[in-house]
């Protein structure tokens, strides 16, 4: 089976990770995954939300958004609705959710980081895009406040990375693009440590229901993907 791409069923697209692309982000990069670019800026805050004072302990959260050309029509802004909508909700949740697995929260003392990921362009994986590189702007926020000495080290257990895998024509694919995307019999998104951790998987059948064959197949694309963005992340944080 040919896919559009012309890649092999375990082929991920090319993914290009650029540190450091914002000067007044503690942390940033600009991530892309083939055609899908996002920027990633990482704020580091002394302060918490209210309902975490005086505990002690740090927090992260994530934010999503598509300006309105990052897709083949104009959409229009989501402030001038007035409300975000259902899925930019649900993806930046799944971003936080992402970030925080990775996190030793009482090493933050009380601190915060807000992580925005704004899509400047899409063609499929913006989701999984964006917690590849919030992970790498994040980890850059914590070197800042270790080399300004507000930290002694990186508060990080593990590294987060993230994939979208699919069955498209009838084959398991890894990383899918915006043409797979739209016609997978299933779509699904995994959510990995470094150490092969899983933090989340979202997998849909879009048309026949998919076995545990499938799905174990599906999943062993997703190891090898997010091993592959790993060592990628490894290397443009010099770990």
């Amino acid at each position: 089976m040919a896919r559009p791409s012309g890649r092999t069923l375990e082929q991920i697209r090319k993914v290009e990770i650029t540190p450091n692309v914002n000067k007044h982000a503690e942390g940033s990069c600009l991530i892309k995954f083939g055609d899908t670019h996002v920027l990633c800026l990482a704020t580091a805050e002394e302060k918490v939300p209210g309902w975490m004072k005086g505990k002690g302990s740090g927090w992260v959260t994530g934010e999503y958004g598509m300006l309105p050309r990052s897709t083949g029509s104009r959409m229009d802004r989501e402030a001038a609705k007035g409300k975000q909508s259902g899925r930019t909700q649900e993806i930046q949740r799944l971003i936080g959710r992402a970030l925080r697995s990775t996190i030793d929260f009482k090493a933050m003392g009380e601190r915060q980081v807000r992580v925005d990921c704004d899509v400047i362009q899409a063609d499929g994986g913006t989701r999984t895009a964006a917690i590849t590189g919030g992970f790498v702007a994040m980890h850059l926020a914590f070197q800042h406040w270790v080399e300004t000495g507000a930290m002694e080290s990186v508060p990080i257990k593990d590294s987060v990375s993230a994939i979208s895998c699919g069955i498209y024509k009838g084959d398991p694919v890894a990383d899918l693009d915006y043409d797979e995307d739209s016609d997978a019999e299933t779509d699904a998104n995994f959510v990995m440590t470094g150490s092969s951790g899983i933090v989340e998987i979202q997998g849909t059948a879009e048309k026949e229901p998919f076995s545990e064959g499938e799905f174990l197949k599906l999943l062993q694309l997703a190891k090898s993907g997010c091993a592959e963005l790993t060592a990628m992340q490894k290397d443009v944080l010099g770990l």
